[in-house]
This record gives C-alpha cells, structure tokens and sequence, in this order.
C-alpha cells in the first residue's frame, strides 16, 4: 500500500477517527510519520485530559508499518512488546513523531543478516503544542530475515505437505 493512502485510510479508520487520532504525515519512503491526537469531548477521561489507552493506540502500529516497509519483504517484523510512561497531562492536542531513516534500517539489516531474530526497542515522546512531554512509548519489535527459498520454492524448514 502507498503511504498516502494507508494515511487516508487510517484517519477514516473507526478505531482511529472515534479516538480524535489523525495521521498528518507519512512520508513517501516511511521515513517518517507524524500523527496526532485532537482532545475531544467524547474521548477525554474522567479528569478531562487525554485518556491513555488513547494515547498508546495513537503510536501502537507506527513502528512495526515503518520498519516492515524499510526494511522489505525479505524481513518478519511482528510486535513483541509495548510501555507507556504518563508524564504530565495532555490537556489539548498533542502528536508523535517517528523517524525511521536509512542508518537505523542499515543496522538492522547487518544485524539480521544471518536470520537470527534480533529484538529491538524504539521509543518516542508524546508532546504537546506547548512542547511538555506529556507520555513516552516505548515498542519492541521482533525483527529477522527470512530464510531464502530452496529451487521448489520453499523456505528453508517448510514442509512441502502443508
């Protein structure tokens, strides 16, 4: 899928509208993506601040899309684990920015160029327009390349009855 259709896509996507997430760039090499989070009155929390789950969905698939795509076809990326860490309240809009640029994918190209899985954390700030860090995320993806295919068209270990 192209970046800016997936973009679109996502910023009509139930689970993403309903929460006041939008998608405001996503660049045409996944280089790079920048969302935000509109504070509404539908999805404010008891205190009336940005709610959390809200705030860890905004960033939940940005890292595994940015690093399947950098990374090609010929890598497994799924996501393994996640943190948040509320640091002061978000009281209005507040965004996230990721940046995947062509020395993290290098590295991790050398890294998993045996096929041995290699577990990686990236971490990003949640800030306001004020510039407060209002939540720090932290993922961990797990990330190997795939085994290359034997002359019937199999990967190494796939059984050919399956």
């Amino acid at each position: 899928m192209q970046p800016a259709l997936l973009r679109r896509f996502m910023n009509v996507w139930p689970p993403f509208a309903a929460s006041g997430i939008h998608v405001t760039d996503l660049r045409r090499d996944w280089s790079y993506a920048r969302v935000e989070l509109r504070l509404r009155p539908w999805n404010r929390n008891y205190m009336g601040t940005q709610f959390g789950g809200n705030l860890f969905k905004m960033c939940d698939p940005f890292w595994a899309i940015m690093a399947i795509e950098r990374l090609g076809r010929g890598h497994i990326v799924w996501d393994a684990a996640g943190a948040i860490d509320f640091l002061a309240p978000g009281r209005g809009t507040v965004h996230a920015e990721f940046v995947f640029d062509d020395a993290l994918r290098d590295e991790i190209i050398d890294i998993t160029a045996t096929g041995k899985k290699h577990l990686r954390w990236f971490e990003n700030d949640i800030v306001a327009a004020d510039g407060t860090v209002v939540a720090r995320i932290r993922k961990q993806l797990y990330i190997r390349r795939k085994p290359p295919r034997n002359r019937g068209g199999r990967r190494r270990g796939e059984r050919s009855d399956a």
